[in-house]
């Protein structure tokens, strides 16, 4: 299994990042996918969930109507599309999914969000 993130960097408050995730060794489509962040003396967080058809996501509050989360199965790729970045969204994204009974994630790409 390989998750491969890509797309983070350094982006001023109310700019704009989108991230890209990568999928090889596992039959993509049929999975949920999610994003986690992981800040400096903080629990990851869970930030958006997508169905393994695409149809259905989950985003935790703080990034409802700033962030979205999509997918192509077609390409075994994983997107989220941040826009009006906050400082507070300086973290280590991973990509990630769930296969019993374990939890699979990517190295992470990271975002920073300052002036």
């Amino acid at each position: 299994v390989q998750l491969v993130e890509s797309g983070g960097g350094l982006e001023q408050p109310g700019g704009s990042l989108r991230l890209s995730c990568a999928a090889s060794g596992f039959s993509f489509s049929t999975y949920a996918m999610s994003w986690y962040r992981e800040a400096p003396g903080k629990e990851p967080e869970l930030v958006p969930r997508i169905a393994s058809a695409g149809g259905n996501t989950n985003y935790t509050d703080s990034v409802k109507g700033r962030f979205a989360i999509s997918r192509d199965n077609a390409k075994n790729t994983v997107y989220l599309q941040m826009n009006s970045l906050k400082p507070e969204d300086t973290a280590v994204y991973h990509c990630s999914y769930y296969q019993p009974p374990r939890d699979y994630w990517g190295q992470g790409t990271q975002v920073t969000v300052s002036s």
